[in-house]
């Protein structure tokens, strides 16, 4: 009876081992097919996962880069706009500052001679006029100065090698007051010659104006020379003294009757 019992339940072990396997072959979705496809898509989720931990860190990276980037571009932005900033703040400074400083009065302009570095010179025919010439001389420093009564003027030809035979215009006789002529800053003195002003028969061969700002003060190496054009005729020309008008100068170059 014992062995009996053992062999039944050696048997019943058997069979029950043996459904337990059938119920594990039978379904290609059951345990066999889940395991290796649970370990497979294991090893592809931890693949994708250092994957995807790769790009978010190069992601992260080259956000931090880029970002890098766009401060460095940010910072290159910043300086050159704080220089370009400073560099106009102090040349607006060093312009107003220098405008605010300058001498204005005239009594600076009697014991200040103009330098011709302070000076622009221009030349150019007086319209309505085919014999006059304006000669504009404009201080362009930040403070007033003085200048000769009439600047020095001679006429000539441009390839002369000697020219102590150019002709020196008449000038107002009778000359006196102020110790010289103010010009404050930013604005011109003018004087106007005429090169012709009876509208006779001239001689032809002067086609230079030469002109010295300051006759008085200013060496001839300073003297500035400007080209008159073809055809042009002078005798016995007038040159009036410096005033701040056109019309003015014109007036003064009228009363021209002496030799300086």
């Amino acid at each position: 009876m014992l062995t009996h019992r053992k062999r039944t339940a050696v048997l019943g072990a058997t069979a029950a081992l043996a459904l337990a396997l059938t119920a594990c072959g039978g379904d290609g979705s059951g345990t066999k097919a889940a395991g290796p496809a649970d370990t497979s898509a294991s090893a592809e989720a931890t693949v994708a996962a250092k994957n995807t931990g790769k790009d978010t860190a190069g992601g992260a990276a080259q956000d931090q880069g880029s970002s890098a980037g766009d401060g460095a571009k940010t910072g290159g932005g910043s300086t050159e706009a704080v220089t370009s900033s400073t560099g106009t703040s102090k040349g607006g400074a060093a312009r107003t500052g220098g405008a605010a400083a300058g001498d204005t009065s005239d009594a600076y302009a009697y014991k200040h001679p103009c330098k011709s570095g302070d000076l622009s010179v221009r030349v150019y025919a007086r319209e309505g006029s085919a014999t006059q010439h304006v000669i504009e001389v404009n201080n362009t420093g930040r403070n007033s100065c003085g200048l000769s009564y009439y600047p020095r003027v001679s006429l000539g030809a441009a390839n002369a090698s000697d020219h102590s035979g150019d002709i020196i215009p008449l000038v107002p006789g009778g000359l006196g007051g102020a110790p010289a002529y103010p010009v404050k800053p930013k604005t011109a003195a003018i004087a106007v010659v005429d090169l012709n002003p009876g509208g006779g028969n001239g001689v032809t061969w002067v086609d230079e104006l030469n002109v010295l700002a300051d006759g008085d003060n200013m060496p001839n190496a300073e003297q500035l020379n400007f080209p008159l054009g073809p055809d042009v005729k002078v005798g016995t020309p007038k040159l009036g003294l410096y005033r701040t008008t056109v019309a003015d100068a014109v007036a003064s170059m009228k009363q021209a009757n002496t030799k300086p």
